[in-house]
């Protein structure tokens, strides 16, 4: 018996608007270095206290937070 496996398609409209959010981050990123390069390159020295908590979200995020171990396979050890 032959298996499908189905690939996950985009809709046209998904296409569209990513491409109107991604041309309207290009236009603030060409305002924010033309117009207020003071304001960017002022608050550079504080990106980096702003993204620890945002990488340790990310880097804690399988731990599974109760403390104890989760064995792959169940409880018993042996694969099901």
């Amino acid at each position: 018996m032959k298996r499908l496996y189905s690939v996950p398609h985009q809709h046209v409209g998904t296409i569209q608007i990513n491409l109107a959010v991604l041309g309207f981050f290009a236009i603030t990123v060409f305002f924010l270095l033309t117009k207020h390069r003071a304001h960017l390159f002022g608050t550079l020295p504080f990106l980096p206290l702003l993204a620890g908590p945002f990488l340790r979200s990310f880097m804690h995020r399988g731990h599974g937070g109760n403390g104890e171990y989760q064995h792959p396979h169940g409880s018993k050890g042996g694969k099901t």
